[in-house]
């Protein structure tokens, strides 16, 4: 995503919709390697769930891109508040043995990556019509961050 580092700025609404399905292909990728390396049950089914969530990302985006502009959706969701675990949890690479705890970590660290692809389009096409598209992604995947988050909490924070 090499084309983002300049700065904020804003695309063609195709240039932005292909730079955005890429990012989600990109993310997809990266599950479905993560899938065929690890073994353990609970952190491939999470490497999977996030592959889909992913994929369904990109045809939503390639939808967009053959109708030529957003339709339906209706309102715009909101992103949710999250909590920031990508700064407590060290990125490490996969093995084959790499647990849940391991693979939430990794996926909170991609999501993570989504959003921050997200916030930095919506700021940069602020006032133009794909703003609109970029806040509900950017919404969505704050929403997947969360679900990441809230699982991690639920199963390795030391309260729980």
């Amino acid at each position: 995503m090499a084309e983002i580092e300049q700065g904020d700025v804003c695309y063609t609404f195709e240039a932005a919709i292909e730079m955005a399905a890429q990012m989600e292909n990109e993310g997809f990728r990266s599950y479905l390697a993560a899938l065929r390396l690890v073994k353990d049950k609970a952190a491939r089914e999470i490497f999977k769930d996030a592959a889909l969530d992913e994929l369904e990302h990109k045809h939503q985006l390639e939808k967009w891109l053959v109708e030529g502009q957003m339709k339906g959706g209706g309102e715009l969701q909101k992103p949710v508040p999250t909590m920031n675990l990508d700064y407590v949890l060290a990125k490490r690479e996969l093995r084959p043995d790499s647990d849940a705890r391991e693979a939430l970590a990794y996926a909170i660290h991609l999501e993570k990556g989504s959003i921050e692809f997200y916030q930095k389009m919506s700021r940069g096409c602020e006032g133009a019509p794909m703003a609109a598209l970029f806040k509900q992604m950017l919404a969505d995947e704050t929403r997947h961050l969360q679900s990441l988050e809230d699982l991690y909490e639920c199963h390795f924070m030391a309260e729980n």
